[in-house]
């Protein structure tokens, strides 16, 4: 596990400047399995889409109102896009709630990582020198496993969309290929279709790092703002975070549409 640890606080304390590195925030166990501050927060963000969404569907009427209306705009928005994209009607029903899904628990994440408290209300640890806070609350995609859970999640959903489309040998045939004519052109398809497997596996490497890496990045620009200019600096760089939050969340979910569209395409 691995999330970053308070440097706000380490800075202050220690008088020698901001230090980062990566260590868990462990809380304590349940049956043997650890929970971290970014595991809570996920929780947190969970119990927040649930509570909205059984709110939200409570409150549907057959004229909307004001809400009802832009939450229905940008759902209705996003599934266009889904389905233009895909171009498949049938396809993209299939897929969007997944998609809809991975972004807006993504940006529930990262929005609440950012929110006040998160990072400062803990318990202390330790005595004299070595008494540190261990907080109950962390951006959860500073934990690169959370970053790999989703990043596995991903993969699964385009690999299952892929089989489902084209059937398992056929969608197999794009990375195990010893079609052609001749030798020559046999031996180039499979290395084409290792090259192409090679890559397929490389995405939950991408996928993770790349979430986990400007969140993790946004963070420590955060805490040295906060160090060097305390009241005034870290106010636009909180508000280009928020920014950096909803970037990530699209993204992911846009890389995984774009993913899918392959993985479901006819080899040729």
């Amino acid at each position: 596990m691995f999330s970053l640890i308070n440097t706000a606080y380490a800075a202050e304390t220690s008088g020698e400047g901001i230090s980062v590195h990566l260590a868990p925030y462990v809380l304590g166990q349940i049956g043997g399995m650890p929970i971290t501050s970014t595991l809570m927060t996920s929780w947190l963000a969970m119990l927040f889409l649930v509570v909205f969404a059984y709110f939200v569907s409570r409150s549907l009427k057959p004229v909307p109102g004001k809400f009802q209306g832009m939450v229905e705009m940008i759902v209705g928005g996003m599934y266009t896009f889904v389905e233009n994209t895909l171009e498949n009607k049938q396809v993209a029903r299939k897929y969007f709630p997944i998609l809809m899904t991975i972004f807006l628990f993504l940006l529930v994440m990262n929005w609440t990582g950012l929110l006040p408290g998160v990072t400062s209300i803990g318990f202390f640890e330790g005595h004299g020198e070595g008494k540190h806070l261990i907080p109950l609350f962390y951006p959860p995609a500073t934990d690169l496993n959370i970053a790999i859970a989703f990043a596995f999640i991903s993969m699964i959903v385009i690999e299952f969309a892929g089989i489902v489309a084209l059937g398992a040998f056929k969608y197999g045939g794009k990375f195990i290929n010893f079609s052609g004519k001749g030798i020559g052109q046999r031996l180039l398809n499979f290395v084409v279709g290792i090259i192409e497997l090679i890559s397929e596996l490389g995405r939950l490497v991408s996928f993770s790092f790349r979430l986990f890496g400007n969140i993790f990045a946004g963070k420590t620009l955060l805490v040295v703002a906060m160090f060097f200019v305390p009241l005034i600096l870290p106010v636009p760089i909180l508000l280009y975070e928020t920014f950096v939050g909803f970037i990530q969340a699209g993204v992911f979910m846009f890389l995984t549409l774009i993913f899918i569209k392959l993985a479901i395409a006819e080899p040729h």
